[in-house]
């Protein structure tokens, strides 16, 4: 309640001062839990007999962040990528040109939250309130996945959000403020409760960019690409949440909470470059899909 009160400079020095402490006691299993290898059921693995599925996602936080769309957008499309980005309907004016762009062009358009304030889970009956407005948007956007704020969740409530797919989990990331990660590395189904009929969780594999970058200051690709191989090495979900919010397009000097695009761009190069036809690069909509096939949800 208390965070817009807090300038945005004071917000990533004490996170980051905070993460410093997590890293310690939690070194040994970040970025890299070797239990986290459970399959779906019914596993029949990636399409085309694929090594591994490499999912991008782009959280569009704030205007600024959505004014960046369009170069982001492009720069996937020249390198033969696709991407979705999840836009939050009431934090700020979603721009319907921009939705329609991102479609027209083989993109995916999710919804991210409500309004991003760390609100949706407060009770109960906050959420199943805010899911009625959230499954207007869903509707108004054509959209069928759903990210949270701050990667918070609870997968029996989410089950009353009209979804084919929920991405507000992660394998392991003890530096999250919900970090009760799903112990997988790849997509699973979530059986119906008495909010819904079910839908499948997509976690995100690889740390985040504001993680990395903002927070731990780190100036290269070392510990995506170390993830990125374990997960590759054992057939699962590479799935990566980035934020054009804090991406550095102009090559001037990025401001204290945003880094440069071209890291973003080695790691694009470098899948392509390692891993040539092995992967399997599609949107959310289309992993959820499979693995519904997949575990026979349909």
């Amino acid at each position: 309640m208390i965070r817009p009160l807090i300038p945005r400079k004071i917000q990533v020095f004490l996170r980051k001062h905070y993460l410093r402490k997590i890293y310690l006691k939690h070194k040994d299993q970040w970025p890299i839990n070797s239990k986290d290898l459970q399959k779906p059921k019914s596993w029949k693995g990636w399409p085309g007999g694929k090594r591994f599925s490499f999912v991008l996602t782009h959280d569009v936080e704030t205007d600024v962040g959505q004014n960046r769309v369009a170069d982001l957008m492009k720069v996937e499309q020249d390198l033969g990528y696709t991407s979705s980005f999840n836009f939050v309907p009431e934090r700020y004016k979603v721009s319907k040109d921009i939705r329609e762009m991102l479609v027209q062009n083989g993109f995916e358009v999710g919804v991210h939250d409500l309004r991003h304030d760390g609100k949706l889970y407060h009770s109960k009956k906050v959420f199943l309130e805010s899911a009625v407005r959230i499954n207007e948007y869903l509707k108004e956007w054509g959209s069928v996945g759903f990210r949270s704020g701050a990667m918070h969740h609870n997968l029996e409530l989410i089950n009353a959000l009209h979804i084919e797919y929920d991405a507000s989990t992660f394998d392991h990331d003890p530096f999250e403020p919900q970090p009760d990660g799903v112990s997988t590395i790849f997509p699973f189904w979530v059986p119906p409760s008495g909010y819904g009929k079910g839908y499948v969780e997509l976690p995100y594999t690889l740390p985040q960019d504001f993680t990395l970058y903002i927070l731990m200051g780190e100036k290269s690709i070392d510990i995506w690409k170390k993830k990125l191989d374990w997960v590759a090495a054992n057939g699962g979900m590479v799935l990566l949440i980035t934020h054009p919010d804090y991406m550095n397009f102009d090559g001037n000097k990025p401001r204290f909470d945003e880094y440069p695009i071209q890291l973003y761009l080695d790691l694009l190069d470098y899948v392509k470059s390692q891993y040539g036809d092995q992967y399997w690069n599609v949107t959310p909509r289309e992993v959820a899909r499979y693995i519904r096939k997949c575990t026979n949800t349909d």
